[in-house]
């Protein structure tokens, strides 16, 4: 019940927010996005720390106003207090609050206090909050948000707008306990956002049915000390499922995206997701063109990979910067060529999964979504890499995804798994196309994975199991023999079914067969003979 109440005091939230852009001519645009996500963060900042804060102290706790009793803690009081909170906690001061701009909205230049008191919290909290570009560059926590509001003389309005809606409730109370912010909020913005066709680097969300799956399979024991890689992270649906699975505190992430709404929006979730402690490890720049994540010359390895690499993304423009020397081990099975129009330009996911091959550490696993056309195609790298994974005995599983489960994309989606250290050199392979329920989304019918269908798939998938027209467990030579397909239903037995009838059964059948035939070709002759007809009354004018 609590998590219900504060899932619609976040969305009632972000719809106050959204019509106080609207109001002020930044509809549906990235700035937008951007003030949205930021004042959120803002507000998460704000409260989390007043929770921390008076847990940590008994007089603070007992307060009837504790704000004003800690604004009167001497310096190196307010300074031993903030020590003991986490580490992935934002340091605020009092002149932060919330409470504090609501209570000074009266005053000049109100909109000035609100960009420089956002700054601030940026500067002080700088090395845990700061993402790095491939120049090292460190982009911060919060932009001078009034700056979009063209018109100088309403950004006072637009500033005293925005803190009069998060002085209206506080999140205190849900934070004893696991409340996704982020997949809340996300979701409920990314039926606006993720439309934005017209961005070059489009992010495509990974359902959660399907990220839950991917996870639920790869950890399937108790794991400690994992390093994490995603290496076209987007929000990080992907990288938050299986750090969930592992436990937040016994792995670290590690990703690269050249989206910068990609990477503000994955900060900001392992923000709200207690995984602060990664996010210098979080990289905005080109994974194909130049991976960040290296010991010394070489790819670093990763314990667990996860990918939702893009299949549609334009690489025409660093195509030829790919066929080096260094890059020949990396793309093994070769780059592939960009066709003439350049829209249909859908192989570019093809480098992520050789990218991904070459970065798994020898003894763990690796999940990716490929088009479903990956699984049985002929063409040569595509097979190369079917071929790569055969024969170094490294494809665990692979399961067809219903159509249209991706909401953004009209492909259709496998997802193939990768285990080093599939010892018994088996491979489960599903075709859970058929397997969907239909739910209203608003005005729209939405594609989805029951719990019981996901369950099913990932019971499937841990014990092995071959389930008629489901799954089918294969063998590696298998696989060889049908020509590297990883396609589930070119495994299925035909089944030729039989059934015992007596003579005169049998001949009533094939009486009714003569009839029915003798029908149609009557019906034929008639036909025949009003086409010549016709044909015959046609005359030359």
């Amino acid at each position: 019940m609590v998590e219900q109440v504060f899932m619609l005091k976040t969305k009632n939230l972000i719809d106050s927010l959204k019509w106080i852009c609207a109001r002020f001519w930044l509809w549906n645009d990235w700035n937008e996005f951007k003030i949205i996500t930021q004042v959120f963060l803002y507000k998460f900042m704000n409260d989390k720390f007043w929770y921390e804060v008076k847990l940590l102290d008994q007089k603070l706790q007992n307060s009837e106003n504790w704000e004003e009793v800690i604004k009167k803690y001497s310096e190196s009081e307010y300074w031993l207090l903030t020590r003991k909170m986490s580490p992935d906690s934002a340091k605020l001061k009092p002149d932060h609050f919330i409470s504090t701009l609501f209570n000074k909205q009266t005053g000049q230049q109100f909109w000035k206090l609100f960009d420089d008191t956002l700054r601030d919290i940026a500067i002080i909290n700088n090395d845990i909050f700061s993402v790095k570009t491939e120049s090292w560059t460190k982009i911060q926590l919060f932009d001078e948000l009034t700056n979009y509001i063209a018109d100088s003389s309403k950004r006072d309005d637009f500033a005293k707008a925005i803190i009069n809606q998060l002085i209206e409730f506080n999140f205190e109370e849900i934070f004893h306990q696991k409340f996704d912010f982020f997949s809340t909020m996300f979701e409920y913005l990314i039926k606006d956002y993720n439309k934005d066709w017209w961005w070059k680097y489009a992010e495509y969300y990974t359902p959660h049915a399907v990220a839950k799956i991917m996870s639920a399979i790869m950890v399937d024991t108790p794991v400690t000390n994992a390093t994490v890689y995603d290496p076209s992270a987007g929000s990080g649906t992907l990288l938050m499922n299986i750090a969930h699975a592992i436990w937040e505190d016994k792995c670290t992430i590690y990703s690269q995206d050249i989206s910068q709404k990609s990477s503000w929006m994955l900060r900001l979730n392992l923000i709200l997701n207690n995984l602060v402690h990664s996010i210098p490890n979080i990289i905005q720049w080109d994974t194909i063109l130049d991976p960040y994540h290296k010991q010394w010359t070489d790819l670093m390895k990763f314990d667990f990979i996860v990918s939702n690499p893009p299949f549609k993304l334009d690489f025409s423009d660093i195509r030829d910067n790919l066929d080096t020397k260094e890059n020949k081990e990396r793309f093994f099975a070769g780059i592939p060529n960009i066709p003439k129009s350049k829209k249909d330009s859908m192989s570019i996911y093809l480098l992520f999964l050789q990218h991904i091959i070459a970065s798994l550490s020898p003894r763990w696993k690796a999940s990716i979504v490929v088009p479903t056309w990956f699984i049985t195609a002929q063409s040569w790298i595509e097979k190369k890499i079917r071929e790569r994974l055969i024969e170094q005995k490294m494809l665990k599983w692979v399961v067809s995804m219903p159509s249209n489960i991706f909401a953004t994309t009209g492909t259709n989606v496998s997802v193939i798994f990768i285990d080093k250290q599939n010892t018994d050199w088996k491979v489960v392979l599903m075709d859970a196309s058929k397997l969907w329920t239909t739910i209203k989304d608003w005005k729209n019918q939405k594609t989805v994975l029951s719990t019981t269908e996901e369950d099913q798939i990932i019971d499937i998938f841990h014990n092995t199991k071959q389930v008629e027209d489901l799954s089918v467990v294969v063998s590696y030579d298998e696989i060889k023999e049908k020509n590297y397909s990883f396609s589930a239903w070119q495994y299925f037995d035909i089944k030729i079914e039989y059934t015992d009838i007596s003579k005169a059964e049998f001949e009533t059948k094939m009486k009714e067969y003569e009839n029915n035939l003798q029908g149609f070709f009557t019906e034929s002759k008639k036909l025949e003979d009003e086409i010549f007809s016709q044909l015959k009354g046609l005359k030359y004018e």
